[in-house]
């Protein structure tokens, strides 16, 4: 048993620090860290764009902006220098293992400014881990049959000149002629938050390399303005697709290589890139996750028994779902985007937190129940139309089959089920609805139930575990991430009170089996010291787990060991240290400054509530103080 003043103590540190992280009205940015990925495609990109600027009489003609975006330019350069690996290549951040992909935009980066490298032998460094790994071969054998990345990286290294254009494959960028609803049965070879970088690429390759069929020439010949519309209508207020650097940089070093430097979408992405920049000449692979991160925060708080009675907290929220139907994937009204900024896209975890911040809102302050109970209905009418005919729930888009971030995934689905569970019996009781409509829906979020659960079970591995699809662990095989994956399909079987079946017991037991020696969690552990890397983040998460789902001795003992471990992190002030596991598009690593701060609250809250006596007095919850 941890003692109860350290405990409390550890969980007072924590969910201060947390508060302080709140802007003035009540919502969490946090930071993500800062890309080579994003750096180097961001480069590429405004070297283009530099390298295509309009002239008259061999002048630039706007010579003040382009000296600024030289300078710019040569601070990302020095940035990238700075974050070598000693094997020669680049990881997507400053903590990560080199990758392929990262090396290889980052190389083409320095082709394309044609400025050499201070540091001596750098670029040589570089060529030997390409080399060593495959070079664009082994760029294919990491993506698969996936070319969503895959093909942006190659046109990228073939504007560098790297790259034969014969070795980037073609992608039909016709099909996004097609009415939008019928993009996912077309089998698509991007996924389909992908299509801006299907017709940019697409077209650049048609540009650059035109298909020997005549037919596929004439095709696509005719439908490069009908398609490039498309992708117009696609593009955000802001510039950036999805808010993201790299996906932005990639339609505009392509459109500006084919002699569209001047054209609305480039124009739009270039401002997005210089308005996201750090001050160290850096990007991040997306501007912010403040309603991700905020959700998160609200329900860490909550496991701990705050009220959150803040009203602009509640409005800030409540102003970020999205009421019409997306141009972007085409979804319906209803769900929640990771951020706030026009670039969001609506999707299953974003909502699904929503709706559980809302539900633990409610239950602390049943007066703003008019505004929040119409709010979740929509929310979970929109989840409820994205379930997959696996049961599983999918990311953006429901059908669109396989391809990564496409496919159901058992952490979206068990976040879907929690929020589904904690909205149904309000729903169920909503005045404002008829009373048939009401039975009809709470049928159907039954059956949702149901049939989600039983993927969950399905989709559990032989050894116990969950994998998750949106976060990994850099150190494990497959860069896979169990302990995170099997943590949150755990709290679904508790939140739906289905913890006495056999999948929870496995699944704890496979999380006592994945402890490493001090108490935390992450891994790999060694079969024989029981050592391995901890990051906070999976502790916490296990820690939860163990602690609110176990019933056996063993789950009870791995539980309190871990919360041991966590509250020592905390005594040491190491409760901020963020780890790389989290995925982004096309597994791009990427660590968020809140992520190990947000489920260290949670856990040790949950904790509190079960170990402390309730006498234990709660605050209030106001605009991040106490």
């Amino acid at each position: 048993m941890v003692d109860s003043d350290r405990l409390l103590a550890a969980y007072e540190t924590a969910r201060c620090d947390l508060l302080a992280e709140s802007t003035a009205d009540g919502h969490w940015i946090g930071q993500l860290s800062s890309s080579a990925l994003s750096t180097a495609t961001a480069i590429s990109a405004l070297a283009i764009v530099e390298r295509h600027a309009p002239t008259v009489a061999g002048r630039i003609v706007d010579e003040q902006r382009e000296c600024a975006l030289s300078e710019l330019i040569m601070t990302s350069l020095r940035w990238l220098a700075r974050n070598q690996n000693p094997d020669g290549g680049w990881g997507d951040t400053d903590k990560s293992e080199s990758n392929i992909a990262t090396t290889m935009l980052v190389r083409a980066a320095f082709a394309l400014t044609c400025v050499p490298a201070k540091n001596q032998g750098m670029l040589e460094r570089a060529d030997a881990y390409i080399a060593a790994h495959g070079g664009a071969k082994g760029l294919k054998r990491r993506y698969g049959k996936d070319k969503t990345f895959a093909v942006p990286i190659l046109t990228n290294c073939a504007l560098a000149g790297l790259v034969d254009w014969s070795h980037v494959p073609s992608l039909p960028f016709e099909l996004a002629c097609f009415p939008q609803k019928a993009w996912k049965f077309l089998r698509l070879p991007v996924v389909s938050y992908a299509i801006p970088a299907l017709v940019a690429i697409g077209q650049t390759k048609y540009f650059h390399r035109k298909p020997r069929n005549p037919l596929a020439r004439l095709l696509r010949k005719l439908t490069v303005d009908k398609s490039l519309a498309v992708v117009e209508t696609m593009q955000p207020e802001s510039g950036g697709f999805l808010e993201a650097a790299p996906l932005t940089s990639f339609v505009v070093m392509s459109l500006a290589s084919s002699g569209r430097a001047d054209h609305p979408i480039v124009q739009k992405g270039v401002e997005f890139l210089l308005a996201s920049v750090r001050a160290d000449g850096s990007w991040p692979i997306d501007t912010n996750l403040a309603t991700w991160n905020t959700t998160l925060s609200l329900n860490a708080l909550a496991a701990g028994g705050e009220d959150l009675r803040e009203t602009r907290s509640l409005d800030w929220l409540l102003e970020c779902q999205h009421r019409r139907v997306h141009p972007y994937t085409g979804a319906e009204p209803g769900g929640w985007a990771w951020t706030d900024l026009s670039g969001g896209v609506p999707d299953v975890d974003d909502t699904s937190g929503a709706l559980l911040a809302l539900s633990a809102w409610l239950q602390g302050d049943e007066s703003v129940g008019d505004r929040v109970v119409p709010a979740a209905a929509a929310g979970a009418h929109w989840l409820l139309d994205l379930q997959n005919s696996d049961g599983g729930w999918p990311t953006f888009c429901r059908g669109w089959g396989t391809m990564p971030f496409d496919r159901s995934g058992s952490d979206l689905t068990a976040h879907a089920l929690r929020a589904l569970c904690a909205w149904r019996p309000i729903l169920a009781e909503q005045d404002a609805v008829p009373s048939q409509e009401r039975i009809d829906r709470d049928i159907r979020i039954g059956r949702a139930l149901d049939i989600g659960l039983r993927y969950l079970v399905a989709s559990q591995h032989a050894s116990g575990y969950w994998e998750p699809l949106w976060f990994g662990n850099q150190h494990r095989e497959g860069e896979r991430n169990p302990v995170y994956g099997t943590a949150k399909v755990l709290m679904a079987f508790r939140d739906l009170d289905c913890l006495d079946v056999v999948p929870v017991r496995r699944g704890l037991d496979w999380l006592v089996s994945a402890q490493l020696a001090g108490g935390g969690f992450g891994g790999p552990r060694d079969p024989h010291t029981r050592k391995g890397q901890a990051s906070v983040e999976e502790t916490a998460l296990a820690v939860e787990a163990l602690t609110s789902c176990g019933g056996a001795q063993a789950h009870e003992a791995a539980g309190l060991k871990g919360l041991t471990w966590l509250v020592d992190a905390v005594e040491a002030n190491r409760h901020g240290e963020s780890s790389p596991i989290g995925f982004y598009f096309a597994k791009l690593w990427y660590y968020e400054r809140l992520y190990p701060l947000v489920s260290t609250v949670s856990a040790l809250g949950h904790a509190a509530r079960r170990h402390l006596p309730p006498s234990v007095p709660r605050t209030v919850v106001h605009s991040g103080k106490q």
